[in-house]
Order: structure tokens, then sequence, then C-alpha cells
């Protein structure tokens, strides 16, 4: 949502609740693209991303009053009711996800918008991508799989065929290290 305020966007979510039809075209339109993004790399499927994302915008239409500004920003708002939808529908279809914590979740928005903000981000990312690179080869890998694939702690030990404490340890070692790094 680069091209509208905090305030703007607070505003659209409160028009919406009134039922301004104006106002939810336009958050979708801000909006849709990172949504669906976030929705895609976690199914992997393009017609399942497009059937959250169009669920997911008729839980804003529907609950846009039940959205509290002092909770969360917008967009972190509308994160979690796609990455809700995408779970509710990954487990509908084999069981197999476990939810992500609101960190995980936090990871996957973006907030950036300015494009003062934009060119902060993308020094943020190289700085994170090298430190990315100083980790062990594990903790790197499970990181990645958790965060940028939104495998769950279990998923990964499965995939890394490595038992579940220890893919725990790595990920709280990768986090501990990451938040030294760049500075948190």
């Amino acid at each position: 949502m680069n091209e509208c305020s905090l305030e703007q966007q607070i505003g659209l979510i409160d028009a919406i609740a009134k039922g301004d039809q104006s106002a939810f075209e336009q958050l979708y339109r801000l909006t849709s693209p990172r949504l669906f993004a976030v929705a895609l790399r976690m199914l992997r499927n393009h017609a399942r991303a497009e059937e959250v994302l169009h669920d997911s915008f008729l839980t804003v239409w529907n609950r846009a009053d039940n959205y509290n500004a002092q909770l969360s920003a917008p967009l972190t708002w509308l994160t979690h009711i796609v990455r809700n939808r995408a779970i509710d529908l990954m487990r509908g279809s084999d069981n197999r996800l476990q939810a992500l914590d609101d960190d995980e979740t936090d990871a996957l928005t973006d907030n950036a918008l300015t494009p003062l903000a934009q060119l902060q981000q993308d020094d943020e990312t190289k700085q994170l991508a090298d430190c990315l690179a100083h980790l062990p080869a594990d903790q790197r890998q499970s990181i990645m799989l958790a965060y940028y694939q939104g495998l769950s702690h279990g998923e990964i030990s499965v995939h890394l065929q490595q038992p579940l404490g220890t893919i725990k340890s790595w990920i709280r070692r990768a986090l501990d290290h990451l938040k030294g790094c760049v500075g948190l």
C-alpha cells in the first residue's frame, strides 16, 4: 500500500465498514498484488491463491467493522486474514500445515509506504541477505523453509529428515543471530 498513508488506509477500512464500495475497490487495487503474493507463496498454486484472495476480501467486506487500528496496521490485518484463509484451505486439503505464529506472519508483511521507505527496505533486504549468508547452512535452510516457503517446524523436520527439537534449535539460533546482525 505504497500510495496512501497509514491514516488513509485506516480511513478506507472505516469507509468499507460503512458499506463504501469505492473504498473497497481502492483497498483491493492497493493491496491485492501483495496479498496474492502471500497466498501464492503459501499455497504454491495460482488458482488456490486466487480463491484465498477472493475469500479474504469477502471477509474484509463483511468484517471491516471489526478492524481495530490500535491492534495492527491495515496491511498486517489484511495479511492475517489471507494467511488464515490459506491455512484453512491447506488444512482442509491435507491436514499437514500447522499455524504460523504472528512473528512469521509479520515477516510476510511489507509496510513500505513511500519511495524513501522502499529504498530503506531495499537496504534492509540487502543487509538481511548478507546476514543470512553468514548463517550455517542447516540454520539458513531451516529459516528459508519456515519464512519463505511457509513450512511449519514439523514439516521442516520431515523435509530435512532431522528431529523436531533440532529444527526448533536451528531456527531459534538463526533468529538470534539475525536479530543481532540486523541490529534488533
